[in-house]
């Protein structure tokens, strides 16, 4: 499993303000990732807004809406399983390479929870649920707070 070696990273985010950002596709993987970023967001004492979105090709959209409008962070929280056309190497490509530009181009982090699956096994493993192994809902959210609080300081704010 890769959670390995997984660094403790859960730091005082306190005056930021996160969105998280979620797709709305394989509800219960969802729906477990979503709970360990307001987990992990909660704990960090961020203000916490939350918005849907219909897939994860739509996240770099509404997660830049969102830094564009006064968030400090975004965790970004997305399934996307493999089927037998190429259409997952799209939306994953799609997904992946437009969150890292929105990240890049804003100056802003986003945590980076988007899920690419070859089963929906590998997804309840992975989403935080009674039973799974990983909690990558609560990874993403600790990663984008740890990050916006390090620019906060790199920047002197």
């Amino acid at each position: 499993m890769s959670g390995d070696g997984i660094p403790d990273i859960k730091t005082d985010g306190t005056g930021l303000k996160v969105t998280i950002v979620a797709g709305s596709w394989h509800e219960v993987i969802t729906n477990g990732l979503l709970a360990g970023a307001r987990r992990a967001l909660t704990e960090s004492n961020v203000d916490i807004t939350e918005v849907r979105v219909p897939g994860s090709f739509e996240l770099p959209v509404v997660a830049k809406a969102a830094l564009d409008a006064g968030a400090d962070a975004v965790v970004a929280l997305g399934v996307i399983i493999r089927g037998g056309t190429p259409h997952f190497e799209y939306v994953s490509d799609a997904a992946t390479s437009g969150l890292t530009q929105v990240s890049v181009l804003t100056g802003k982090p986003v945590g980076f929870g988007v899920l690419t699956l070859d089963n929906e096994q590998q997804g309840l493993d992975r989403a935080g649920l009674e039973g799974s192994k990983e909690d990558k809902g609560a990874e993403a959210a600790q990663a984008a707070v740890a990050t916006a609080v390090l620019l906060r300081e790199l920047r002197g704010a």
